[in-house]
């Protein structure tokens, strides 16, 4: 997948969470394609032929994934993926994502520096899910964060705020490329792994790895993440946890949500959250 492709795709997606933001606020009046392609200033069928591109699913078919009966089923489902997780220690089908991931977190030393002697590499790149920001050490990605409402500044705050004392420098090229292996190859295993090197708390840390045994395509409570760690009553302590969670997307927060079925609370915004979780069960469904 070429770099304009995601320059495309980071289009079209301005237009999709503007629909979904609309889909959101009139769910009670159940809104028609027409209403929907009217709420993005398109004709019925370039939005339905826009949809259909960037997803692989029409918008109707999209929707089906974001319902409260669809997400409370795979809820269920999920909690017997992750049941195998925990029997096989965290080490089962559920955790397929962990093959391609090598987590590295800093060492006590480091964490109380703060970033110090550290040179971060970054940049501003196009993603299906519209502009992120990515940025990295020598020894891994550090940070991936969406922008919201096209405020680079907040953006970029998100990431000089973990690390004060570290150098940071703007580096266009090796950003790119992070994000071209991350949305641009199909197998998980091309290129080898992808290389995290974050900074938390060793609560926070054991969150962030648990995120890895839920499958793309599905979804966990924050009370399912509580129990797999074998911390059941630590539900908010896991939710504040994810709420920072500094690699989006690779550490997958953006799967756990609310134990009623809802899809709220993610940290570059909840449609955004509703489309990439939609995003990623069209794409199962598809096989």
């Amino acid at each position: 997948m070429e770099h304009k492709t995601f320059i495309e795709e980071a289009d079209d997606y301005q237009r999709i969470e503007k629909a979904i933001r609309f889909m959101e606020t009139h769910f009670k009046s159940q809104p028609t394609l027409e209403q929907m392609a009217a709420s993005v200033n398109l004709s019925k069928f370039h939005f339905n032929r826009l949809f259909k591109k960037w997803a692989g699913v029409t918008p109707t078919q999209f929707m089906q994934f974001l319902t409260l009966e669809y997400t409370k089923r795979k809820l269920s489902e999920s909690a017997n993926l992750l049941d195998t997780s925990l029997d096989a220690g965290l080490s089962g089908p559920g955790r397929l994502h962990d093959l391609f991931i090598n987590f590295e977190a800093m060492t006590p030393g480091e964490y109380k520096r703060m970033g110090a002697g550290l040179e971060i590499r970054y940049g501003f790149c196009d993603t299906p899910f519209g502009k992120c920001l990515v940025a990295s050490t020598p020894r891994g990605i550090c940070h991936l964060g969406f922008v919201q409402d096209t405020d680079r500044s907040e953006a970029l705050h998100q990431l000089t705020d973990n690390w004060p004392l570290a150098r940071f420098m703007e580096d266009e090229k090796p950003s790119a490329e992070i994000i071209k292996r991350i949305f641009g190859i199909q197998s998980s295993d091309s290129g080898g792994p992808f290389h995290l090197h974050v900074k938390g708390t060793n609560f926070q840390i054991s969150v962030w790895k648990a995120l890895l045994s839920i499958p793309e395509g599905t979804v966990a409570s924050y009370q399912d993440i509580a129990v797999l760690m074998g911390r059941p009553t630590a539900f908010r302590a896991v939710a504040n946890a994810i709420a920072i969670n500094p690699v989006g997307y690779l550490i997958p927060c953006h799967r756990v949500i609310a134990k009623s079925g809802s899809i709220h609370r993610y940290r570059w915004g909840a449609s955004r959250k509703k489309a990439i979780l939609g995003y990623e069960a069209a794409k199962c469904s598809l096989g």
